[in-house]
């Protein structure tokens, strides 16, 4: 089921802004894929004379007549021709398309695998022609070529693009809406493991409950997402069996690079290259607790930053033999066992991430955990922390699934005692300790803020 086009405002915004311009215009599409790049393009297309073409990976001669055929639709006669190199072709589509043509040209990796002068072409067209208010969009999932051929200083197309738009997985608070859930919990199920990939809301709209499509999309070996993690590896790394190693254990509990490193068997210092690729493909997040220095290696915390690879390198990976032996209904049985603890931790991700947004009494900066020693030396964690942006108060969150009526005042005295026992809490002004809660009618009293899951939802767009 297609889903109608979610958010992407202000990437919207960007593009038509561009298309106005009166010069030539250049601009680059990237990120991970299944984020809906394509689908943005084709909206802001709509009523413009655009020619879109998807490239794949057959040999120059067949893609230039596939894009030849697409631009037969804005240029009568022009496949009539056969193109024996790109710069013919594209030079023609320079000269002849009309003012204010947009021509789009989707996964640019796989062109440039079989034709690696094409950058250099388009480079030189683009300065020869910048006087025709014609534009050209590039866009590619694979983010380790994009910005290769992009973003490098000795790239024949750097500097050259007017608007470089990376397109992330869209917020949580726009789950509910794509898939029709009747309520809260539902999305936030569904976000811990579909993420914020719009193409997984998609197939999942398709059959009737979560653990349905669970099992028919990711669990069934035949499953359409089944390898998608592989997948995604291969997009972006030349090498993917270290990379896939870290995430399998990241997965399964390591968080130290230290404890990384000793169940591969490596040192901790060959892990740091890969590790941050993770990060900077947006996999892997690294954490260090509230006022501690980021580069403070020792405390560092790794965790995997997407719902979908968290889900899959939790349940699906070390399932894979008896999903193999088609024992799918077992492992969904076991799944839904421990499922509750699992997604305790997405909803207290959300919360974090939602309180930069919030407006409980003032604005805050994005929030943190905190684990360390407290006052009386024994161990503690705090699942949220933010401080004011003047830096004058500091918020103090617990993250729980629900809390009965009869167990919140005990809850309230459990958060007051943390926050007693903070090293650091006597530096603030004031201090606003908050339950984050993600079902359940909001409790009064205890001097605690509730914050509900429809609140972080409702920031969370």
């Amino acid at each position: 089921m297609e889903l109608v086009f979610l958010n992407r405002r202000d990437e919207k915004t960007r593009l038509t802004r561009l298309f106005s311009a009166r010069e030539g215009t250049f601009a680059c599409v990237y990120g991970r894929r299944r984020c809906g790049k394509s689908r943005l393009l084709l909206e802001v297309m709509k009523r413009r004379k655009a020619v879109y073409h998807v490239a794949d990976e057959r040999n120059a001669p067949l893609q230039r007549q596939s894009v030849a055929a697409a631009i037969a639709a804005r240029i009568p006669g022009f496949d009539e021709v056969e193109y024996s190199d790109w710069e013919r072709l594209l030079a023609r589509w320079f000269r002849e398309a009309s003012q204010r043509s947009i021509l789009v040209l989707d996964e640019l990796p796989y062109l440039v695998a079989t034709s690696p002068e094409l950058p250099s072409i388009l480079q030189n067209l683009i300065d020869q022609h910048r006087h025709r208010r014609l534009h050209l969009i590039v866009c590619g999932s694979s983010q380790r070529m994009m910005q290769g051929l992009i973003l490098d200083a000795k790239a024949p197309l750097y500097g050259r693009a007017q608007e470089i738009i990376k397109i992330s997985p869209l917020p949580a608070g726009w789950i509910r809406k794509a898939l029709q859930l009747d309520n809260t919990r539902q999305a936030l199920e569904a976000w811990s493991i579909w993420g914020g990939i719009p193409r997984y809301w998609e197939l999942a709209a398709d059959y009737p409950d979560l653990w349905q499509a669970v099992q028919n999309l990711v669990l069934d070996p035949m499953g359409v997402l089944h390898n998608e993690p592989t997948r995604l590896l291969l997009d972006d790394m030349r090498e993917t069996t270290q990379t896939a190693s870290i995430l399998s254990l990241i997965g399964s509990g390591c968080h130290r690079i230290s404890e990384i490193g000793g169940r591969l068997g490596q040192p901790a210092t060959a892990l740091a290259r890969p590790i941050q690729r993770l990060q900077e493909l947006g996999l892997v997040n690294r954490e260090v607790p509230f006022r501690s220095s980021p580069r403070s290696g020792k405390l560092s915390s790794y965790n995997i930053a997407d719902s979908f690879l968290r889900f899959w390198f939790r349940y699906v990976e070390p399932n894979r033999s008896r999903l193999e032996a088609r024992q799918l209904t077992q492992t969904v049985s076991q799944i839904q066992e421990s499922f509750p603890a699992y997604l305790g931790r997405s909803w207290e991700e959300l919360a974090r991430i939602a309180v930069a947004r919030l407006e409980k009494g003032q604005r805050w900066l994005p929030a943190l955990r905190w684990w360390g020693n407290a006052l009386d030396r024994k161990r503690m964690e705090i699942d949220i922390l933010a401080e004011s942006i003047d830096g004058q108060t500091l918020l103090v969150g617990e993250a729980k699934l629900s809390v009965a009526q009869s167990d919140w005042k005990q809850r309230c005295e459990e958060l007051h005692a943390k926050v007693a026992r903070l090293p650091f809490a006597g530096k603030y002004r004031q201090v606003v300790p908050a339950m984050f809660i993600a079902e359940g009618k909001p409790i009064r009293g205890g001097n605690v803020q509730w914050v509900s899951a429809a609140n972080v939802l409702s920031a969370l767009k």
